[in-house]
């Protein structure tokens, strides 16, 4: 089963389609225009540009380090680019390969999941550690839209909604968790929005698509509710996909009830 371990070392995790609702009808309102009117919003549609995937065979560490390479690459040029002309500053991300993540690595306690990725905002790196849960069966849209997910991290990093993040207050831990759920459905939504701006991809069609929106993780509902559940991960991922738009992405803003 493919589990995705996914996240970014931020303070507090440490512990528009038409008719978006605003802040105001969640149970716990954000009240930081930073995330909820980040100029991010308004500076339209990712460009068009193409991503090959090179070849990838089952269990093959060094084709899915390469793949992921090629990827990472694909959404340095377009989330620069976007970045750019919006008038935000852009810095490349960092990317590390390990068979092991150490335990303690940018400050996490990092678990034992044979395959996992994580964001470090404070040396704006990622990591990717693959084992046989991402590298069994390669043939899907998996490690590119979980790349182009992880990459979101460094997004919200450099447009500044992280550090907003950091600085949320919450009084209780469900309202913690939600603001975590925003943070990592709009990941989602963000790697959905990449994908549209590269669709078409040679060799691939909707059929693809659609199995890995139903292939993405929601988190178990007996567990602690950061990723959002299955209803909450597939509306974001297809909203994204639908406009190709990070605009579309505004979590923050959402009701509560999409962010479940």
């Amino acid at each position: 089963m493919k589990l995705l371990m996914l996240a970014a070392l931020t303070g507090a995790l440490m512990m528009p389609l038409a008719g978006t609702a605003t802040a105001q009808a969640a149970a716990y309102p954000v009240k930081s225009s930073q995330l909820t009117a980040n100029p991010l919003y308004n500076a339209g549609a990712l460009p068009t540009t193409t991503c090959t995937e090179p070849s990838l065979e089952p269990n093959n560490r060094k084709q899915a380090r390469a793949y992921l390479d090629a990827v990472i690459a694909c959404l340095e040029t377009t989330w620069e680019r976007h970045l750019t002309n919006a008038g935000i500053t852009y810095r490349p991300v960092k990317v590390q390969h390990m068979d092991r993540i150490p335990k303690k690595w940018c400050g996490y306690d990092i678990g034992k999941l044979n395959s996992q990725t994580w964001y470090c905002d404070r040396t704006e790196t990622l990591v990717f550690q693959l084992g046989k849960d991402w590298l069994d069966e390669p043939d899907d849209l998996w490690l590119f839209t979980t790349a182009a997910a992880v990459y979101g991290y460094h997004v919200q990093k450099l447009v500044g909604i992280a550090k907003a993040y950091d600085k949320l207050p919450y009084d209780k831990k469900t309202e913690l968790h939600e603001q975590q759920r925003r943070m990592n459905l709009q990941n989602e939504c963000f790697a959905a929005a990449f994908t549209k701006s590269v669709w078409p991809i040679e060799g691939r069609n909707l059929s693809d698509w659609n199995k890995l929106v139903r292939l993405r993780q929601s988190d178990d509902p007996a567990e602690v509710r950061e990723f959002g559940g299955r209803a909450s991960v597939s509306y974001w991922l297809k909203r994204g996909f639908t406009t190709g738009d990070p605009g579309s992405c505004n979590t923050w803003a959402a009701p509560s009830s999409k962010v479940a």
